[in-house]
C-alpha cells in the first residue's frame, strides 16, 4: 500500500506564488510517474502536471510556463511550483502516483490541498 500526504496549500492574491509537497511512503516501485491533478467544484478532476521518475514532464496548456513540476526520487517527493496564479487556478489539488506490474496498475491519490486564489 502507498500513502500520499499533501501539503502547501493556501490563500494567495492573483499573480502571487504558492509551493505544494506531496510525500509518498509505502511499497512504491522504483519506476513511477507521480504528479498532481485539479478539481474545483462542478468540475471534473483534471491533470496539472505530471513526472516520471526518470524525469520527463508533461504540463496542462493552462499551466505551461507558470507551474513547474519536480520531484525528489531519494525522499519519494514530489513538488509543484506555482507561480503568477490566476483565480481561475482556484481548485483543491490532489496528488497522484501511478506505477504498474507486467499486469496490474496501481493508482494512488493523496487527500487533497485547497488552493484559493483571490482577484
Amino acid at each position: 500500500q502507498v500513502q500520499l500526504v499533501e501539503s502547501g496549500g493556501g490563500l494567495v492574491q492573483a499573480g502571487g506564488s504558492l509551493r505544494l509537497s506531496c510525500a509518498a511512503s509505502g511499497s512504491i516501485f522504483s519506476r513511477n510517474t507521480m504528479g498532481w491533478y485539479r478539481q474545483a467544484p462542478g468540475n471534473q478532476r483534471a491533470l496539472v502536471a505530471t513526472i516520471t521518475s526518470g524525469g520527463k514532464t508533461n504540463y496542462a496548456d493552462s499551466v505551461k510556463g507558470r507551474f513547474t513540476v519536480s520531484r525528489d526520487n531519494a525522499k519519494n517527493t514530489v513538488y509543484l511550483q506555482m507561480n503568477s496564479l490566476k483565480p481561475e487556478d482556484t481548485a483543491a489539488y490532489y496528488c497522484n502516483l501511478v506505477t504498474a506490474t507486467a499486469f496490474t496498475r496501481y493508482d494512488y491519490w493523496g487527500q487533497g490541498t485547497q488552493v484559493t486564489v483571490s482577484s
